[in-house]
C-alpha cells in the first residue's frame, strides 16, 4: 500500500553511522527530512548529501533533523563520508542509515516488497526508486513525500521553502499560495470567517469571492 500524506511514517530500528537509530524516538519533537539513495558513490547523490551538510545549519534552526539511508552498510557509508567531503567541501554531521536487507525501502514503498537478493549486487538502476525526500512532522505524520529520478539532484532549496509552509500552516489556519516564500503574503483558509480574519489579520484582500490573503502572521 502506497504511503501518503497524513499517513503514518512507519517506524523503524537500524543501523547508522551514528549508532542504531529508532527512528520516532530520534525525531524528537520536531520535524525530519529523510531522504533516501539508490546506492552509495554515486554521483549525483554526492553531491545532494553535501549540500544537505552545508544546509545542516538551516534545517536545524526550523527544529528540523536530517537523516540519510541507502541499501547499502555503515562501513561503505563512513568511506563515502570521506569522499563527500572530498568534493563538496562539506563534512556529513548527520545520520546515514544502512538498509542491507532493504526493509525501510520496502516500509516506505520506495522499492517494492518482492525485490530481493544481496543489497551488494544490486545497482543504482535496480534501486532507482529510492530516490525519495520525506518530510515527517512531529506528530510522525507524513507532510511531504517527493521523488526524483537519478539523474536530476533534489532541490533542497525548495525542501526548506515547503517546510516552512508547513510549520506556518500547522501553526496558523492559513495556506501558502504558489511560489510563497517566508515574509510572503498568505491564503486564509475557509475555517477562517471573514470577521475571525479581520480580527487576526487586521485586513484582507479578496480579489475573488474564495481567495482571502493576508500578510504573514507573525
Amino acid at each position: 500500500m502506497a504511503l501518503r500524506i497524513g499517513d503514518t511514517a512507519p517506524d523503524f530500528t537500524a543501523n547508522s553511522t551514528e549508532g542504531e537509530i529508532r527512528f520516532h524516538d530520534w525525531i524528537g519533537d520536531g520535524y525530519a527530512i529523510l531522504f533516501s539513495h539508490p546506492k552509495d558513490f554515486t554521483p549525483v547523490c554526492t553531491t545532494e548529501l553535501g549540500m544537505m551538510a552545508g544546509m545542516a545549519g538551516e534545517f536545524a534552526k526550523r527544529n528540523a533533523k536530517i537523516m540519510g539511508i541507502s541499501v547499502d552498510p555503515v562501513e561503505d557509508h563512513h568511506k563515502w563520508k570521506s569522499d563527500i567531503a572530498s568534493y563538496t567541501g562539506h563534512e556529513v554531521s548527520y545520520p546515514m542509515v544502512a538498509d542491507p536487507e532493504m526493509a525501510v525501502a520496502k516500509l516506505y514503498d520506495m522499492l517494492p516488497a518482492e525485490a530481493s537478493g544481496d543489497a551488494a549486487n544490486r545497482t543504482p538502476a535496480d534501486n532507482q526508486t529510492v530516490r525519495t525526500v520525506f518530510i515527517v512532522g512531529p506528530d510522525r505524520k507524513v507532510k511531504l513525500s517527493l521523488t526524483y529520478p537519478m539523474t536530476t539532484g533534489r532541490n533542497f532549496d525548495e525542501i526548506l521553502r515547503a517546510l516552512d509552509s508547513i510549520r506556518l500552516t500547522a501553526e496558523h489556519k492559513v495556506a501558502t499560495p504558489a511560489g510563497w516564500v517566508q515574509g510572503g503574503d498568505v491564503i486564509i483558509t475557509g475555517a477562517v470567517s471573514d470577521d475571525e480574519a479581520r480580527e487576526k489579520f487586521g485586513s484582507f484582500d479578496q480579489r475573488l469571492p474564495y481567495i482571502r490573503t493576508a500578510k504573514q502572521p507573525g
